[in-house]
């Protein structure tokens, strides 16, 4: 059982009947920065709603290649679960902790059933679904219409926004990875940004100076 002080910041989103439910049929569970959440093929028995800190939402190619699709934050869910959950598929995303988080394990059942029979929580899983295609096609703009340097300027200043601190830790590789493409070209990249005066690298660690 879940303690209704933890679901505070969740009251402006719920009514009462969903905020005993929640805590009388969810349970916590905490992972580690990089912990895999969700896995591509995996089985989804529960749906997570984010209680602090970040999740990264990636595809997977052929090749074994991630490309971000978008981030969560505290008190999201991911669509494309719901979707996997409702559909009774497998899922086609794979989720990973961008930094510890905690998240609130909703079982299927009660997530379909609160769907049919209670408005705010069916309001708050159709807005999340509204918010998750928004930012799928802002990936895929991004993709089609944005050079490389403007999609690493963006992915760092989306980091800060999250983060809250324009220092952010993080490798030359992770972001190319998130960015699909080579830690060569990112590190390239980077000193060209540096050069202009947007920001300014340490080792494992890039400070944002212009957003």
């Amino acid at each position: 059982m879940i303690s209704k002080e933890l679901l505070q910041p969740f009251h402006y989103l719920f009514d009462s009947e969903i905020i005993d439910n929640i805590s009388s049929f969810s349970f916590l569970k905490t992972y580690k920065k990089h912990d895999i959440i969700i896995d591509i093929g995996q089985d989804l028995n529960f749906i997570p709603l984010l209680i602090n800190g970040n999740i990264k939402v990636l595809r997977e190619d052929t090749h074994g290649n991630e490309l971000l699709l978008y981030v969560l934050e505290t008190g999201d869910t991911c669509a494309m679960s719901l979707t996997c959950c409702m559909a009774k598929s497998v899922s086609k995303i794979r989720a990973i902790a961008d930094e510890d988080v905690t998240v609130i394990m909703i079982p299927i059942a009660n997530m379909k059933l609160w769907f049919n029979t209670n408005e705010s929580w069916r309001s708050f899983i159709l807005q999340s679904y509204q918010v998750r295609f928004d930012e799928m096609l802002e990936t895929i703009d991004t993709l089609a219409f944005m050079k490389m340097d403007e999609r690493l300027f963006k992915y760092l200043t989306d980091h800060v926004k999250l983060t809250a601190s324009t220092t952010l830790e993080i490798t030359h590789q992770e972001i190319a990875e998130d960015l699909h493409t080579s830690r060569v070209v990112i590190s390239r990249l980077l000193k060209q940004l540096e050069r202009e005066n947007k920001i300014e690298l340490g080792r494992n660690r890039i400070s944002v100076l212009e957003f």
